[in-house]
């Protein structure tokens, strides 16, 4: 299906779905920084062949979607997870499969708390608590912040910004998986053509988060999967066990081999388990 804009709370969203409108949705929710793009187009299209209505969505400041002066975002984290029922408003969907990845499964943890009319069940990849608690949590590897610390990038430069996605894909992946330099880079290159600005990005980082009063993640009634890899360096796995033992009856699907984010090499198992899991929820 073509891209379609969308008015979510008087701004402007850019979304795609795929599949057939009267199967059940599923809503993909990406991490901060990056657009819809990311999550793969044959990734969808094997949730949408499996009898999934998948729609996924630029955040602001991402793609398409509505962009604000680099350093100047005039929206805080609670906006962005707002923009999430602002999607489900626009296809007219009153509840949707929520799929969360990175901080995107924050986002998704926080709309499960906020909105649990409007999750019938949340799936969440490559993610940490979004509600704080009382345990603690190992830090990213030592190679997460050393990338952190000597990262160079110059964002009006496509070049520039390509090989600092690589270098940063190579070191989320973790060091069992190879990285697909030439897909990431003709990924960018899409990325960068059809975003309005690639520097507003950045904005992502400067997000503040709005207190709202919520109760903890124990009090999240949708049927949840937690997906995390066993080599994630960013969220080592501790994280994802936390989001299993604090969320009631999720299950943790925990991928050996898997770093951060999502893998080619994993998609079979990874929309295998969605199905399954979203298919129990009637």
């Amino acid at each position: 299906m073509a891209e379609r804009m969308i008015q979510a709370g008087g701004i402007e969203l850019c979304t795609e779905a795929f599949g057939d409108p009267v199967d059940p949705p599923l809503l993909l929710v990406m991490g901060l920084g990056a657009s819809m793009l990311w999550w793969d187009e044959g990734f969808c299209r094997l949730l949408a062949d499996g009898g999934r209505f998948v729609i996924r969505y630029d955040h602001r400041d991402t793609g398409r979607s509505v962009a604000y002066p680099p350093g100047r975002p005039r929206y805080t984290g609670q906006d962005l997870v707002d923009d999430a029922v602002g999607v489900l408003d626009a296809y007219g969907l009153p509840a949707a499969h929520v799929v969360g990845l990175s901080a995107g499964g924050g986002l998704a943890q926080l709309l499960a708390l906020d909105h649990p009319d409007r999750v019938l069940s949340l799936v969440l990849i490559s993610t940490s608590p979004a509600v704080p608690g009382d345990r603690r949590l190992p830090p990213p590897t030592r190679d997460v912040l050393d990338f952190a610390s000597t990262v160079n990038v110059d964002w009006s430069d496509p070049a520039s910004v390509a090989d600092y996605l690589v270098g940063y894909e190579r070191m989320i992946t973790g060091p069992d998986r190879p990285v697909d330099v030439a897909a990431v880079k003709g990924l960018v290159a899409r990325d960068v053509a059809r975003s309005r600005d690639i520097r507003t990005v950045q904005n992502h980082d400067l997000l503040e988060d709005e207190e709202r009063p919520r109760g903890p993640l124990s009090s999240i009634t949708a049927p949840t999967l937690v997906i995390h890899g066993g080599a994630d360096p960013l969220f080592p796995p501790a994280h994802g066990r936390a989001l299993a033992e604090e969320i009631p009856g999720a299950r943790l699907l925990l991928l050996e081999a898997a770093g951060h984010g999502l893998q080619r090499a994993d998609w079979q198992i990874v929309a295998g388990s969605i199905l399954e899991h979203t298919a129990a929820v009637r």
